[in-house]
């Protein structure tokens, strides 16, 4: 099922979103972040607010339900009153994990996966992998010159090959979602959309904008 609710009604013109309500949003925020001193990403202060809070404001109303994926400080990300996961497996061993974790944990079958520091997904992020993922298991996101993997559509049949992944000691995203018969969705021109923060020096960027 879909509709389409409208954000931001205090804007000129009201931008229509699409709610993909067969999908569950995961804003993954498990990482070490070691380009930001070892500091809770998705915690850092943006503009005023947790990082994590402007990914939760785009994701939201593009998905049926939402979720984070975090290793650390629980309690503050919970305050939104999203379930928040912890990864099954130990030792921070990526992205794929907090995946996993979750996969495992929640009842969906399609999620949608976003790190906590690409804080200006687009709009009509879900709806355009929903649209391309015709019958393959995973789509991500390519901004028509590089790949971003961890922006993706996954259903949750993969879960136990992903387990399987894991457990032989691999860690590459890119490199499961292509041998589970994944593809990229092209977002031509749109590498602002998906540009990360990844060190104090590209949140100072992030302020100033």
């Amino acid at each position: 099922m879909t509709h389409v609710s409208r954000l931001n009604p205090t804007l000129k013109e009201a931008i229509l979103v699409t709610r993909l309500t067969e999908v569950t949003g995961v804003i993954l925020a498990g990482g070490q972040a070691t380009r930001m001193g070892g500091q809770d990403k998705g915690l850092i202060s943006l503009k005023g607010k947790p990082l994590y809070e402007h990914i939760v404001k785009k994701l939201a109303p593009q998905v049926g339900n939402l979720a984070i994926s975090a290793n650390r400080n629980r309690e503050q990300y919970q305050m939104l009153g999203y379930p928040v996961l912890s990864d099954t497996l130990s030792d921070y061993p990526g992205p794929l994990a907090g995946m996993l974790s979750v996969m495992q944990q929640l009842d969906a079958e399609w999620f949608l996966f976003c790190p906590c520091d690409t804080p200006n997904i687009p709009d009509d992020l879900v709806a355009r992998l929903w649209e391309a993922r015709g019958q393959f298991p995973a789509v991500w996101v390519n901004d028509g010159e590089r790949d971003h993997p961890t922006l993706a559509l996954v259903h949750r049949k993969l879960a136990p090959a992903l387990e399987n992944y894991l457990a032989s000691g691999e860690r590459r995203v890119m490199v499961f979602l292509r041998e589970a018969d994944g593809h990229p969705v092209i977002f031509s021109g749109q590498q602002q959309s998906f540009a990360n923060i990844n060190s104090p020096e590209d949140l100072a960027q992030w302020e100033d904008k």
